[in-house]
């Protein structure tokens, strides 16, 4: 067979088929870490919300240290689990190929803003352009999650570690 007569087919294969990465991913949610979830195997990673990570230590307003990060992820989960399944809507993909996305519980609750508001995780600006900094007001001036205490932004946690400037 010609390719010439093949190019036809595939022309209406490659229009006929979704787009992996346009189209909402719908399913039941694990969670990954506290910002980044995975459904029916796609990495989501959650829009313009930075969430500490898991090895990352917080510090109590008395001084005592925790696990904020497997906190957060812990928190993400028992918030999931209340209501599935979870719809992701699709932003881009990052430079590790994820999903980037802002997502719903089967209820209508935005995750992504319930992160931020709960003190499960920060406002990211740089990619939120601020969409989340009243969430944020609120979680501050409650004391929730990270901000019962001292921490380090999530983003200046990872550069420490890998002994670079922070780009955040």
């Amino acid at each position: 067979m010609k390719l010439s007569s093949l190019l036809p087919f595939a022309i209406t294969l490659a229009v006929a088929l979704p787009s992996p990465s346009a189209g909402p991913v719908i399913g039941r949610a694990t969670v990954v870490d506290g910002d980044t979830i995975a459904i029916s195997g796609e990495r989501i990673r959650l829009h313009g919300v930075d969430a500490p990570e898991s090895w990352q230590k917080c510090e109590k307003a008395d001084g005592s240290g925790y696990q904020c990060g497997r906190e957060a992820a812990g928190e993400l989960d028992r918030f999931l689990e209340a209501s599935r399944p979870t719809r992701c809507e699709f932003i881009e993909r990052d430079r590790y190929k994820r999903f980037v996305g802002v997502c719903f519980r089967a209820d209508g609750r935005e995750i992504n803003r319930w992160l931020v508001e709960s003190g499960n995780a920060v406002d990211w600006r740089k990619y939120s352009k601020g969409a989340y900094s009243a969430s944020q007001d609120i979680a501050k001036s409650r004391g929730a999650g990270i901000w019962r205490g001292d921490f380090d932004l999530p983003c200046r946690a990872r550069a420490k570690r890998a002994k670079r400037e922070p780009s955040c």
